[in-house]
């Protein structure tokens, strides 16, 4: 089934829709664009306005949203798409999320609408200038209720939320509870123990028994089993049915039919005027403290995302002409001079301008060991200052600030959706109208087939049946243990950007490592620098470094750093020109200066030959050699080394334990590459790789079908990190190959891919046993609700166990994925 037929199409004509289109630059644009909307069937017209960038679409016939963004696309344009997030109340099981989903996708506009019940929000991906209202309509036209966020606390606000529900539900839970047990003891009582028994009898009377009864089990479910009312029976009359449905309809039978016994028990067979008040109010209690226990436990879900909320500073000291001033976090502006004391939070992100400390940044990286800071450093907002003094320039505020970058980050991944729970999803759709059906099928055939009363153990069985299923556990089998197992990973300094990427990253097979600044330091040293015989080695090194000045790669930056300390001059340069992958080349006082590796030498036709034996060496020692050649001559061969970053061999060998392949991918010579490797461990080797060569490096690396995941940090890594299964960036490198990647390191520890890829597995393994007790509860316990034991043994499931089966389902649920906060890494 293609994606467009997933989408309900709307048995009303629609209205005309605009559609925000980027790319658009002249009339051609606008003609094609009209062309390629007014193709699709059931689009009757198509007006483009170039001025304000929107197509305003008319139909002849219902046409799904995503027909009209295809065309768009095929022309070559870019449909403007908006991202939005509700929070939908009311939501207890998968059947509900199903119902939202299928609700907002019906809207006209919305390309993808996502929905999380352990969050309990919809993202929803719409076309730019999509109404919320009309999001907002469709959530609440399906059963539920939109609920209005604050701007700028609204994980706080959700927080509040969850906090007052558990209260009702813990006020709901006492009051039911202190209604249910007098009345437990009035019908059990006397089953069970005679003194009980003979005290109603001779002090109440049986009249009066039933009547109290009644009264307490009236109070029970029309009290604080109420709740159940509200949301089940409106679903019931639109024929989507839920988890509440299925609470009314059990608790309803048994008072019901318990009504009908003590107030008109002659229409009723002989012998099975029998009344369950017991049962119904027993139900709705027990019910209500498994809803008390999943709230408890949800609560504790997010206290990742409490924690790193909690990192903020409230207040800030800040310049105002000659003094500092104490003032709220929200007034602190960019520019503005901070002053730290020890043992105080970084309010706001910024740079060092004076004094110096150490600073603990464990609570972003991970990394237990504090930072230097002094004049220049750069620190971020969240983290504690030791025992020193500084102040700081802030340069990100608010929402810009990493903190508030990585809680952004970490509630994306949490409300996202793996390709694992599309089995629950398609799951759910049916399932609490299959129980319907079940426990229909149920009363019909113990009615016509048990024993006497069988009207009794019909409409026992039957409510058993809708008392037990719980499509609860299986709608929090999946998200629950996402939203743990990223909060654990963010505190260990791992930030899952897309939560897709926990169950792609178990399913590695290849690790592959771009080598600079990723296994190594990416700060070069200068090591070897070996002139010919005709050139003087001063002169050689003056023009080498004058040109290497004007370039930013470390390799330069390693070269200009050494001559100024041997006290060399460096002097202008012309005509500077750098070639990735190749070298930099420019004119010194008139002279051609050329400075790159060998592959730029023959490029010019230079021979290197009789450096043959230094750049053999220099290779086998793990060292870089490039090559200096001035006026079309070989000049001089240099040898920069990049030391290996102290934890990389520890990773590796983690990495190795795991039974993954680690591959390298460099653009050093193969000699060098593969004397890394050797020192490293590295199993495989990608040398002599142009940064345009890293994408079909990967590629090669995928041969025979293997997964394979890239690690870098620079700019040039961004397409190998699109171009991987997945793609992880060391949290110290450039924003742009963090934005490119699904998994970002903050510490730029290499150690953080063994432990993103064990948190990985673990919360897998995690959602894999939830899914396993949600399915195994339900496919084994609702036939023995059914009676299919009886035959067999006698055995039959009463509606009070039942009911505290259910409620525990979802709590063993929670329980377990909660089991991830204290996952350890050696």
């Amino acid at each position: 089934m293609t994606a467009i037929s997933k989408i309900e199409i709307s048995k009303s004509l629609p209205v005309p829709t605009d559609f925000g289109i980027e790319g658009m630059t002249c009339a051609s644009c606008v003609v094609r664009v009209e062309k390629a909307i007014a193709a699709v069937p059931g689009v009757a017209s198509a007006t483009v306005n170039l001025a304000t960038e929107r197509a305003t679409v008319a139909y002849s016939e219902p046409v799904p949203t995503e027909a009209v963004l295809r065309a768009i696309e095929r022309a070559g344009y870019e449909p403007k798409i908006e991202t939005r997030e509700l929070v939908v109340e009311g939501m207890t099981c998968a059947s509900c999320v199903t119902r939202v989903e299928k609700a907002l996708k019906a809207v006209t506009g919305v390309r993808e609408a996502t929905v999380n019940l352990a969050t309990e929000k919809a993202t929803v991906r719409s076309i730019a200038g999509t109404a919320l209202s009309a999001l907002e309509d469709a959530v609440r036209a399906a059963g539920y209720d939109v609920r209005k966020t604050t701007v700028d606390s609204p994980a706080d606000d959700s927080e509040d939320r969850r906090r007052r529900e558990a209260n009702r539900l813990k006020l709901a839970l006492a009051l039911s509870a202190a209604l249910t047990l007098p009345l437990f003891v009035l019908e059990m009582g006397s089953h069970f123990i005679p003194a009980i028994h003979d005290w109603i009898m001779v002090n109440v009377g049986m009249g009066n028994n039933l009547l109290i009864q009644f009264a307490l089990a009236t109070l029970v479910l029309f009290g604080p089993g109420l709740r159940f009312f509200r949301k089940g029976v409106p679903n019931l009359l639109r024929w989507t049915p839920d988890m509440n449905s299925l609470v009314v309809l059990g608790t309803l039978a048994a008072w019901g039919y318990s009504v009908v016994a003590t107030f008109l028990p002659g229409v009723l067979p002989s012998g099975t005027a029998n009344v369950y008040y017991e049962a119904a109010a027993v139900i709705v209690t027990l019910i209500l403290l498994g809803r008390y226990l999943e709230a408890r436990a949800k609560g504790k879900t997010s206290q990742a995302i409490k924690h790193l909320i909690g990192l903020q500073a409230k207040t800030a000291h800040v310049k105002r002409g000659e003094y500092f001033v104490e003032i709220e976090i929200g007034d602190v502006a960019v520019g503005d001079i901070v002053r730290i004391r020890p043992g105080e939070k970084v309010p706001v992100d910024g740079r060092v301008v004076d004094g110096e400390s150490y600073v603990d940044e464990s609570m972003i990286t991970g990394e237990p060991v504090p930072v230097k800071k002094s004049a220049g450093a750069e620190v971020v907002g969240g983290t504690i200052n030791k025992t020193g003094s500084f102040s700081f320039e802030a340069t990100k505020i608010g929402s810009d600030t990493l903190l508030a970058q990585i809680i952004k980050m970490v509630e994306a991944a949490q409300g996202s959706k793996l390709p694992i729970q599309a089995l629950v999803d398609r799951v759910t759709g049916w399932f609490v109208p299959a129980v319907i059906a079940a426990a229909t099928l149920t009363f019909v055939a113990w009615l016509l087939l048990g024993p006497s009363p069988a009207l009794t153990f019909a409409l026992v069985n039957a409510v058993a049946v809708l008392i037990i299923a719980c499509p609860c556990a299986m709608g929090l089998a999946t998200p629950t243990s996402i939203m743990v197992g990223t909060g654990r990973a963010a505190e260990l300094g791992i930030l899952v950007r897309k939560g897709e990427a926990l169950q792609t990253l178990r399913d590695v097979d290849v690790v592959a490592l771009d080598k600079t600044g990723t296994l190594t330091k990416g700060k070069p040293e200068l090591t070897d620098f070996v002139t010919v015989k005709d050139f003087d080695r001063n002169d050689v090194l003056q023009l080498v470094a004058s040109l290497e000045a004007k370039s930013e790669h470390p390799i330069a930056e390693a070269i200009v750093d050494a001559a100024k300390a041997k006290g060399v001059v460096l002097v202008d340069v012309s005509d500077f020109e750098a070639a990735p992958g190749y070298g930099v080349s420019g004119r010194i006082d008139g002279r051609a200066v050329l400075v790159g590796a060998d592959r730029s030498m023959t490029r010019s036709g230079i021979d290197v030959s009789s450096f043959s034996q230094n750049a053999a060496e220099l290779g086998d020692a793990g060292k870089s050699p490039l090559y200096a050649a001035i006026d079309g001559k070989l000049a001089a061969i240099i040898a920069v080394s990049d030391p290996i970053k102290e934890t990389t061999p520890q990773a590796i060998a983690a990495l190795h334990a795991l039974s993954l392949k680690v591959a390298m991918i460099t653009g050093d010579n193969a000699r060098t590459a593969q004397a890394i490797a050797r020192q490293l461990g590295i199993d495989e080797v990608v040398a002599e790789v142009l940064p345009e060569g890293k994408v079909e490096a990967v590629k090669k690396l995928r041969d025979g079908g293997r997964k394979v995941a890239f690690i870098g940090d620079g700019i040039n890594d961004a397409p190998a990190l699109s171009e991987a299964d997945i793609g992880l960036a060391v949290g110290t490198g450039t924003d742009i190959a963090i934005e490119s990647a699904d998994v970002v390191l903050m510490s730029g520890d290499l150690n953080g891919v063994p432990r993103a890829i064990a948190i990985s597995k673990a919360t897998i393994r995690n959602i894999r046993q939830n899914l396993f007790w949600a399915f195994a509860y339900n496919v084994s316990l609702v036939p023995v609700a059914a009676g299919v034991l009886y035959p067999v043994n006698g055995m039959l499931l009463s509606p009070i166990l039942a009911a505290g089966a259910m409620g525990l389902s979802s709590v063993f649920v929670l329980a377990n994925a909660l089991r991830l906060r204290r996952f350890k890494t050696n």
